[in-house]
């Protein structure tokens, strides 16, 4: 399974990678920076198609919406599942990423062991609900 992060916070990228390294057997991940720099990502044939995206709103440049909105748009892109991660819980945030058809909407834990607990729970999930419908998908999970 890949998962692609986006999020301008260095340290964020960081720390999620950390909590993945558990999970390398089925978790490939890849990051940007910046949504154009995740766009970019997204629209090049070289790059490995992620199986899921994970988006962080408050970005300079493009925000997550905006991402979000690029991708929903872009027939090569449209069918990619995404998830916006945020410290924003305000429902209006919410709702918009629903609107723009993001898959689901996770709000950021502050507390560092509770984003911890946050990121393994997403993996569980996507482990045990959406990995075995993937095309690429590994059948022990």
């Amino acid at each position: 399974m890949h998962v692609h992060f986006v999020d301008d916070n260095m340290a964020d990228l960081m720390l999620t990678n950390e909590i993945l390294e558990s999970h390398a057997d089925v978790v490939e991940v890849s990051t940007s920076l910046s949504g154009p720099a995740a766009l970019e990502f997204l629209r090049d044939s070289r790059n490995s198609r992620p199986d899921v995206v994970v988006l962080d709103i408050n970005m300079p440049g493009l925000s997550g919406f905006e991402v979000l909105a690029a991708m929903k748009s872009d027939p090569a892109l449209v069918d990619i599942p995404v998830v916006m991660l945020s410290t924003s819980s305000n429902p209006r945030d919410v709702a918009q990423a629903y609107t723009l058809h993001a898959s689901s909407y996770l709000v950021k834990a502050h507390d560092f062991q509770q984003f911890v607990q946050q990121i393994e729970a997403f993996i569980t999930y996507l482990r045990q609900t959406r990995l075995t419908h993937w095309p690429n998908a590994m059948t022990d999970a």
